[in-house]
């Protein structure tokens, strides 16, 4: 660990909501995560957007903890209750290797930013040993633009979430009125880092043309929350057009850890999903990705096993 992470884990401000804890000494804020990264699995996945996954899959790393915490998410057992591994020192750059001999279109880091110092340490390693594929950045949107300065050059493609226009529905369902303000802040730092989308037309697997670096949004339509995806649409094309790519999403599936959340109960329906998709058709989105009916399942949910996260060849460390 250099110094510099160091000093940001001794009083760690890395996401907005600055708790201000030392992680060095054991202490945990919000996000639960503590100075070593914790996480639940590393393998090959397939449900990201076709460019991503393609036929090969894409390298995900899924990590523990969340600076977010939205009632509604799918990877609560990893994400508010914490399972996973700490990884010693330097296996976090062996599973980015390992990802990589395994053929993985890129390396995705799922959840990432409480671990944001660390993970860039690794990756500065991990490209010294041989590192050539690129590095998705998949988070909640939820960041500071100083912080994710640690990572120009060495992320190429970023992937957050808009959840929300609404500052409203951003404090009920995440609990933090202030998400809308740090998700345009971001958005617009890693589109300053990253530019315009480039992608291999050819790639090795023979799937969908790779995206190589660019920016993929996703929104997540809700219950209820058409009118706000429709307004947050129409303001981030207004800002960004076609140099963007937009991931539409009808995967809600409602869990049983929500009570308390009635308007939550149920799936979007097929003619809610279909009004989005039309309206960002007419807005003029071309650079877009959608869904089918069938994603809002539980299915794709890949298994919490620690697959690939542990050595591969005995070490003792785990």
């Amino acid at each position: 660990m250099t110094q510099e992470t160091a000093a940001l884990l001794r009083c760690c401000r890395i996401c907005p909501r600055e708790c201000g804890v030392n992680r060095l000494k054991g202490q945990t804020g919000f996000c639960g995560a503590g100075a070593k990264i914790k996480a639940a699995r590393a393998a090959l996945h397939f449900w990201e957007e076709p460019c991503l996954s393609g036929k090969s899959g894409s390298g995900a790393v899924f990590f523990s903890g969340c600076s977010l915490g939205c009632v509604f998410c799918q990877n609560r057992e990893i994400s508010a209750n914490m399972f996973g591994l700490e990884l010693p020192e330097g296996r976090l750059e062996e599973i980015f290797l390992e990802l990589q001999a395994q053929s993985a279109r890129n390396i995705n880091l799922v959840t990432p930013t409480h671990y944001l110092p660390q993970i860039a340490e690794a990756l500065e390693r991990a490209k010294a040993q041989g590192l050539s594929i690129p590095v998705v950045w998949n988070s909640s949107g939820y960041e500071k633009p100083e912080s994710l300065r640690r990572l120009n050059g060495l992320v190429d493609i970023y992937l957050p979430d808009f959840k929300y226009l609404s500052s409203r529905m951003a404090g009920r369902y995440s609990g933090t009125a202030d998400y809308p303000h740090w998700a345009w802040a971001a958005l617009e730092e890693m589109t300053l880092q990253v530019g315009e989308p480039v992608f291999d037309n050819s790639p090795p697997d023979g799937g969908f043309p790779a995206m190589q670096r660019g920016v993929i949004l996703r929104h997540l339509l809700l219950p209820g929350l058409l009118e706000d995806g429709k307004a947050l649409l129409c303001r981030v094309f207004e800002q960004y057009g076609n140099r963007i790519f937009y991931s539409l999403m009808s995967q809600y599936t409602p869990l049983n850890h929500v009570p308390g959340f009635p308007e939550l109960d149920h799936r979007v329906s097929p003619e809610e999903y279909d009004d989005f998709v039309d309206f960002a058709a007419e807005l003029g989105i071309e650079n877009g990705f959608i869904q089918e009916g069938s994603s809002a399942e539980e299915s794709f949910i890949p298994a919490f096993d620690y697959q690939g996260i542990l050595p591969t060849k005995p070490s003792g460390n785990l």
